[in-house]
């Protein structure tokens, strides 16, 4: 799958993203392919996220008449309350896909239960030391792509001892070594950079294979305890 550049443009049927941010989500299209997958011939990736279906707005603010994958952002109000209008904007072609973010196992369920259509992803906080066996588990059995956000742990991860221990001995960066961990996980995997040479960098990830071994020094940093949840604690 095709997975995209993010800005969170509604909330409750407000903008609150920014102009940088708008202007990023339509200026950044990088596609980033889980392991083996070839690419599609598009030529740009685009999408959004957003707390309630204020379709077209969002459309209109980033400039586009039908974007890639479109997500509700978190839960707040309960896990089925947007999805109606999610459906809504996937079959009045305004969307190719939808999908949610930091649903736990039992939300996304309920979602597929009480929709007619399954989100296509589920993004949520996954790195090494936020390895969320039981909920990576469950979207599996649902068929729900997971994607990784922060999966550098916005950076402070490049410097844990253990990823720069592994990174030497595969003669990859740390941020490589991290980004293939997820892409052996079957994740597929967004990192964060606003400079082109790390951008370039962190995609050569498919060159090279993490070791048994290696997998499982970098599994055992995880904090979680293999939790379903998407989020130890929540903001909303």
């Amino acid at each position: 799958m095709w997975s995209w550049c993010k800005t969170s443009t509604e909330y409750s049927g407000r903008a609150v993203g920014n102009e940088a941010e708008t202007l990023t989500a339509r200026a950044v299209r990088i596609p980033l392919l889980q392991e083996g997958e070839k690419p599609t011939p598009r030529s740009s990736i685009r999408g959004a996220t957003i707390r309630s279906p204020g379709r077209e707005d969002s459309l209109r603010r980033l400039g586009l008449k039908q974007i890639d994958l479109y997500l509700v952002h978190w839960p707040e109000g309960g896990p089925t309350w947007a999805w109606a209008g999610m459906e809504r904007a996937q079959e009045l072609g305004l969307a190719r896909s939808i999908g949610v973010s930091n649903y736990d196992a039992t939300e996304l369920e309920a979602v597929i239960a009480a929709g007619t259509v399954p989100p296509a992803v589920n993004q949520v906080l996954f790195n090494p030391e936020h390895r969320r066996r039981a909920l990576l588990d469950a979207c599996g059995r649902f068929d729900v792509a997971v994607e990784a956000y922060s999966p550098l742990g916005t950076g402070r991860y490049v410097d844990d001892t253990t990823v720069v221990r592994i990174a030497r001995r595969t003669g990859r960066t740390p941020a490589q070594v991290l980004l293939r961990w997820g892409l052996q996980h079957g994740l597929v995997v967004v990192a964060k950079s606003t400079h082109r040479d790390r951008i370039h960098e962190n995609a050569q990830i498919h060159d090279f294979t993490l070791s048994a071994e290696d997998m499982a020094e970098l599994d055992a940093l995880d904090r979680t305890g293999g939790t379903d949840r998407a989020l130890e604690t929540t903001w909303w």
